[in-house]
């Protein structure tokens, strides 16, 4: 199948792609192409599972057009949501927030969420679903500088957020 991208991800691992320093994740060769989640539109298939047209979720990386033998595609229903969806609050980004705060940090009434890096895909994702599933509203930043109005802020309500955008030289 020949693939077109219409969106693709940029997510903060990537950067550890761009050099070969020791990192978790394996570097990119100088004109490889960065790996990274992909929603294509099937420009021409002999797979009788998609037809061209389809919208798919694919791992086909930064580049226009790519070849796929169709497995690891998911199909999009772009009559559901936008379909860039898919590679942030519905992708790897939104299950990495949920996953995060839902499975593994299961905040609880009372407790205060505490986001670094929320100016991120995940980061933003997890302010958004403590919201609508803690039901509380986000500490303001004025509250994040002020401990006695954070305090009175986590008191009134179920929980509160503070959110710690952080950059690291490097």
């Amino acid at each position: 199948m020949l693939l077109r991208t219409i969106w693709l991800s940029l997510d903060p691992y990537m950067r550890g792609r761009m050099s070969d320093a020791p990192s978790y994740a394996a570097p990119v060769p100088i004109g490889g192409v960065m790996e990274g989640g992909t929603v294509n539109e099937v420009v021409a298939s002999n797979n009788p599972g998609f037809a061209k047209g389809d919208i798919v979720l694919a791992r086909a990386g930064w580049q226009t057009h790519a070849l796929s033998d169709g497995k690891g595609l998911t199909k999009i229903d772009p009559k559901l949501g936008p379909v860039s969806t898919a590679v942030g609050v519905l992708g790897m980004p939104g299950m990495t927030a949920y996953t995060g705060l839902l499975d593994i940090g299961k905040p609880q009434a009372g407790e205060t969420v505490v986001v670094a890096a929320a100016s991120g895909a995940v980061g933003s994702a997890v302010g958004r679903l403590r919201r609508s599933r803690v039901r509380a509203p986000s500490v303001s930043p004025a509250a994040r500088t002020n401990a006695t109005t954070s305090e009175a802020n986590s008191a009134s309500t179920n929980a509160s957020i503070i959110a710690i955008p952080i950059w690291l030289p490097g």
